[in-house]
């Protein structure tokens, strides 16, 4: 099956720096390919510090996620919404529609449907719903483009790859992401505001570390050095080919 003509990708999570640890290999590869790449945070991050006031925080993780993005030509977009508040409600799926009218994606990607925290759980919920109503004439105000269709979706890896019960999640797809890797650490070295962070509130001080032990352990299982792990979502009207797959082949599995 060829790719679409549309060549669009969004990344659609919670929190900045999200998308640089769970896909940003990924985009990159697509990036490299030609697609136009948009990393859009439900969330404005004004939660991630120790010491700053929420508008400083927010203003900085803002700022660092837009460098990361322009690092590979892409587009950054933030909903707005504040840390450990992100809900499924009616103004939450609005603004997730009509973001998704304006960038018109015909590939997207979302957090796993379980994960350990209740943001990135309730951001899926948003991008999963705005991926099959944003082209309904009538569900937003903004524009529609003719070249609006449900598109290929697949949620990345939960934190550590495992569910809010500490299974490890099993996946449809891999991506090879070895050539890409130092690329990718470089996206989420913009994070710098979050080291001190997740060093007092999750006890991990090497963030980059704790990525490229993830890539290993998901290259590991697809005859790779690096690599990340979706599970497509294949229900009713989504498209059913591996888009991914068809992009990059399959990495050669492993027993």
């Amino acid at each position: 099956m060829p790719a679409p003509e549309n060549k669009t990708a969004l990344a659609f999570l919670a929190h900045p720096d999200d998308a640089e640890f769970l896909c940003a290999g990924t985009l990159i590869r697509l990036a490299d390919a030609g697609w136009d790449i948009h990393i859009c945070t439900v969330a404005n991050g004004d939660c991630g510090t120790i010491s700053e006031t929420p508008w400083a925080i927010a203003g900085t993780r803002t700022a660092e996620a837009d460098r990361a993005a322009k690092l590979i030509g892409g587009a950054y977009h933030c909903l707005g919404e504040r840390d450990g508040m992100v809900v499924y409600d009616r103004g939450s799926i609005q603004k997730a529609v009509d973001l998704f009218r304006r960038v018109t994606p015909s590939l997207v990607f979302i957090h796993a449907e379980k994960d350990y925290m209740m943001d990135h759980e309730m951001s899926s919920l948003l991008g999963r719903a705005a991926s099959f109503l944003f082209g309904a004439p009538n569900a937003s105000a903004f524009p529609l483009s003719p070249a609006a269709k449900v598109p290929h979706l697949y949620y990345c890896d939960p934190v550590e790859a495992r569910d809010p019960y500490g299974n490890v999640v099993a996946p449809t797809t891999w991506v090879d992401i070895t050539a890409v890797l130092e690329r990718k650490a470089a996206m989420l070295t913009c994070h710098a505001s979050q080291r001190a962070w997740l060093r007092a509130y999750h006890g991990e001080d090497q963030y980059i570390g704790s990525m490229q032990r993830l890539g290993a352990m998901r290259g590991g299982q697809a005859g790779a050095a690096a690599a990340e792990a979706f599970v497509q979502h294949r229900g009713h009207a989504y498209p059913r080919s591996d888009l991914l797959e068809e992009l990059f082949g399959k990495p050669g599995m492993v027993a």
